[in-house]
């Protein structure tokens, strides 16, 4: 089944409890964690993953665009993260490694995210104690952008080295998601998907959530 992952980036700040609760019928719900140095944008940090985690029972999936995420792993997970998600490209990969045991050490589900500049084979040193892999559909770092249509072939290469080595691992799309790009990406892999504009942009959110689902 597709797993739909709304993002708060597109939600409305001000009113971000009763934007929560407009997406309860989501699977997941996606925080982008920006620190204006792996990425041009900062966005929320740790105080606002536990007011997130107070007001909701969603499963927090927390994407962590930052540079050298060991540091904050164990805080985040105490601040109620279910799963967090490290970019490759943001340190060193005996760090990223430890930034794995600190998630298992947690108890947190792990996942590694990649760039669209990212080949799918660098997840293999990880894949056996992955939870998800995140393939980006637009360069990390702001939200609205176009869908990348190249990087299907990245999602169909990643669900390829899932399916060899671990099953069980899912496997999540972000950025530029919407009605039109969703079966594309389920075609090539992905059942986990994020979505920003075309779940809070929406009349009906709980209809939009359901038709990305297919």
């Amino acid at each position: 089944m597709v797993k739909i992952a709304p993002s708060i980036l597109s939600a409305d700040f001000v009113n971000l409890e009763r934007d929560i609760k407009r997406v309860s019928s989501a699977d997941y719900l996606h925080v982008d964690v920006m620190d204006g140095a792996f990425v041009p944008n900062i966005t929320i940090g740790i105080p606002v993953v536990e007011s997130i985690r107070r007001c909701t029972n969603l499963f927090l999936d927390v994407h962590l665009m930052i540079d050298k995420p060991a540091r904050y792993v164990e805080a985040f997970a105490r601040a109620g993260a279910d799963m967090l998600s490290v970019h490759l490209e943001a340190d060193h990969p005996t760090r990223i490694a430890q930034a794995f045991k600190i998630m298992e050490d947690c108890g947190v589900k792990k996942a590694v995210a990649l760039r669209p500049i990212t080949k799918a084979e660098a997840i293999l040193p990880y894949i056996q104690q992955l939870d998800m892999a995140l393939v980006m559909t637009v360069e990390p770092g702001f939200g609205g952008q176009s869908f990348m249509e190249s990087q299907l072939e990245t999602i169909r290469q990643v669900r390829a080295i899932i399916d060899q080595y671990n099953p069980a691992c899912d496997l999540e799309v972000d950025g530029g998601i919407s009605p039109k790009t969703a079966p594309l990406v389920v075609e090539a892999g992905a059942n986990v998907l994020v979505a920003g504009s075309a779940v809070y942009g929406a009349d009906d959110i709980p209809a939009a959530i359901a038709a990305l689902r297919g």
